[in-house]
């Protein structure tokens, strides 16, 4: 379903789309196993997806990506959907989880997204061998 969702048409030959399914299907269900609300799972996936299009659209840095995401979750900054987050969405104890979930998923890994996104690659040459 979450391939559905985010219209990932060449899953089998995309290393790209597999690494974007397995970022939003792992993120979805670590957010399901801290109870999120239905509200609370929604603006968690839209963090993720944030952070992700900073990095792969707005080709922010590091440290601008940490700034924009602190404004969001503070209600200070806006998502793509221009809408402002809601600093009471999540407890401090849920904040700091999300962060730390963000560290480890995203931003320990962040050069190898940006060569993800923003190298240039060559196609394979697949043959019959």
């Amino acid at each position: 379903k979450m391939e559905e969702f985010l219209n990932l048409t060449q899953l089998k030959t995309s290393l790209k789309e597999a690494i974007l399914l397995d970022y939003y299907t792992a993120g979805f269900w670590w957010a399901k196993e801290m109870n999120f609300s239905l509200i609370q799972l929604s603006g968690f996936m839209d963090l993720l997806n944030f952070a992700l299009e900073n990095l792969s659209k707005k080709r922010m840095s590091l440290g601008d990506n940490l700034k924009e995401l602190e404004k969001a979750m503070s209600g200070r900054g806006k998502t793509d959907s221009e809408e402002k987050g809601d600093p009471n969405l999540f407890s401090i104890e849920q904040a700091k989880a999300i962060i730390d979930y963000l560290v480890i998923s995203l931003f320990k890994h962040y050069k190898a997204y940006e060569y993800l996104f923003h190298r240039r690659r060559e196609e394979p040459v697949i043959s019959n061998e």
